[in-house]
């Protein structure tokens, strides 16, 4: 049987269902994320991008780049429904999904053409049942695995449909830069670069050795996906677990530099977690009880794996800046989602810095050996 696995991301989500439930913001261009001057964008429309708008971009610079466009502040409850009726017609399609956030999922469809038609007519119906139930459209990847079906969701977007064949891979790969590959982030661009590698097809044919004063331990992976191969299985929810921590506070916290102090202790406790069970994660959420009892949760979907407390630790920063800090906080948590074995995929951003790698081995050892109290991490 052969293996056909499905990525299926939507198109601007947020900004989507606003433009949906409000039509005359159709057409417009709209930006949805925290409305401060320290808030980030959660999600904006194409018609914003055109202006170079994109997500995880400072407010403010999205403001200069696109002042007449409409700034919502984003409703997470309806956000979570829609995400609810799109992953529920995914289980109709396959027993094997693989939720990464709320708008994006991996779909296991292997043998699943014997009963509904070819891997493309699967993806087509994907496709319309999701517009059907919630109106919006969905950018689907169909390929032999999850590096080629994510690479061909991002291929046509929006609303694009793209089938990788096993046969096809390498040759489609060959003249993308490298910065293609999952995983491959601007400080390993720039080292591949040294060696004159600027092409997927150019890492493909590199030897291992090379890559390796490149990109470190990460390197025989990267050339695996650079010759179109990964083996990672689809992940259910049940098997999806995540790794995390709370606290309770003695005393209620008011003040930003008290919450930063917090979470910054509970991204080093997760992060110590996540090393020491040797998986990475992409899924970061953020707890928050407030005074009143009141429970609110954000998440946030990492455009690599990670297991650093500093990565983990800057995707928090930025969902605390969707959260209206109106009274005293009683629990934070964070925990981190989506988990794989740390051997599975290259790791991104922070981790090419050998410098951060060699110093939260520091501290790994260092609560090896006395238990995770024994050390906090400075602001």
């Amino acid at each position: 049987m052969r293996r056909w696995i499905m990525h299926v991301d939507m198109d601007a989500f947020f900004a989507s269902v606003e433009q949906f439930d409000n039509p005359e913001l159709r057409g417009l261009p709209v930006i949805v994320g925290g409305q401060s001057d320290r808030g980030v964008v959660s999600t904006c429309s194409y018609e914003a991008r055109v202006y170079g708008v994109h997500s995880a971009m400072p407010m403010v610079e999205a403001r200069r780049l696109c002042p007449q466009a409409v700034f919502l502040p984003g409703r997470m409850k309806r956000y979570q429904e829609v995400s609810r009726q799109i992953m529920a017609i995914f289980n109709d399609f396959s027993p094997l999904v693989e939720p990464l956030s709320v708008d994006e999922a991996f779909m296991d469809i292997s043998g699943m053409e014997r009963l509904s038609g070819s891997e493309q007519a699967i993806g087509i119906k994907v496709k319309a049942a999701i517009k059907a139930a919630t109106g919006l459209t969905a950018s689907v990847g169909i390929a032999p695995n999850k590096f080629l079906a994510k690479l061909a969701s991002d291929m046509q977007k929006p609303d694009g449909l793209v089938v990788i064949r096993a046969e096809d891979a390498e040759a489609l790969l060959r003249p993308l830069p490298v910065r293609r590959i999952f995983g491959i982030g601007r400080r390993a661009e720039q080292a591949l670069l040294q060696f004159g590698i600027a092409t997927i097809g150019q890492i493909a044919d590199a030897d291992i050795h090379i890559l390796q004063k490149a990109l470190g331990s990460s390197a025989a992976t990267v050339k695996q996906l650079a010759h179109g191969l990964d083996d990672r299985p689809v992940l259910n929810s049940s098997a999806a677990k995540s790794i995390g921590k709370e606290c309770t506070f003695t005393h209620d916290l008011y003040t930003e530099e008290e919450r930063r102090h917090a979470v910054l202790d509970l991204c080093g406790r997760v992060g110590w977690r996540l090393r020491r069970s040797g998986v990475v994660g992409y899924t970061v959420t953020l707890k928050v009880k407030f005074a009143s009892f009141k429970i609110i949760t954000r998440s946030i979907t990492a455009e690599g794996p990670i297991s650093y407390d500093e990565e983990i630790f800057t995707l928090v920063q930025k969902l605390m800046q969707e959260v209206k800090w109106t009274e005293g906080v009683r629990l934070l948590g964070v925990s981190v989602a989506h988990l794989e074995p740390a051997g599975a995929v290259p790791i991104l951003g922070f981790a090419e810095d050998e410098r951060l790698e060699k110093r939260n081995k520091a501290v790994d050892k260092i609560k090896s050996k006395f238990g995770e109290e024994i050390i906090k991490r400075g602001l």
